[in-house]
């Protein structure tokens, strides 16, 4: 008897969806506009377009998109204790500070921002991916540069993955980008899925 229910059970197994037998990869994406999808139909984001793609391919992952147009690293602390609960994600991916930047905020109060948010993630038992955000030019050089340096100082404090900026390889392109040439336009968003979707492997096999 015990054998045939162990039989049984094995063949309950085998019969699931790979994507159920394997462990569920979750990751929550903490980010503003840009991966909020601004201006678009949710259907059109990279989020929701790679959220397709693995569900195409039975790929054991699942997003979870708290991104909040206009948010800074104020609004995301916040509401992080209460994501972290409801969505008890393996990984957190923390995409912010282009808002702060833009404001003018100081650079030492994002920092610290930023390193409250990976702490509270770490402290959750997720992993936590810094993405290298960029601002335009216009505080000056000096703000730029120590704006840009905070994201490296984060990572390397916290032991996070540091990933680069999605928009690095959008920006510069003016058909890709909306009339406003800050939010990318529907025709970028399967060109930032691919980007992620390799970024995101690189980090799950990474060791950070």
């Amino acid at each position: 008897m015990k054998r045939f229910f162990l039989y049984l059970t094995a063949l309950m197994i085998l019969s699931l969806p790979v994507s159920s037998a394997l462990a569920l990869t979750k990751i929550m994406i903490i980010g503003d506009s840009l991966s909020a999808g601004y201006g678009l139909k949710q259907a059109q984001s990279w989020v929701k377009l790679l959220q397709n793609k693995y569900d195409e391919t039975d790929k054991p992952i699942e997003l979870f998109n708290m991104s909040v147009s206009g948010q800074t690293t104020d609004n995301a602390l916040l509401k992080i204790a209460k994501q972290l609960e409801v969505n008890t994600p393996t990984h957190v991916l923390i995409e912010l500070g282009g808002n702060d930047g833009l404001r003018g905020f100081p650079v030492k109060r994002i920092k610290e921002n930023l390193i409250e948010l990976v702490s509270q993630s770490q402290t959750a038992g997720a992993k936590v991916a810094i993405m290298q955000v960029a601002i335009p030019p216009n505080l000056g050089p000096r703000y730029t540069e120590m704006f840009s340096n905070t994201f490296v100082d984060v990572a390397n404090k916290t032991g996070s993955f540091k990933m680069p900026f999605f928009m690095n390889q959008i920006a510069d392109k003016p058909a890709l980008m909306q009339n406003d040439n800050l939010h990318p336009n529907d025709e970028a968003q399967p060109l930032i899925r691919d980007i992620m979707e390799k970024q995101i492997d690189e980090w799950l096999t990474s060791n950070q």
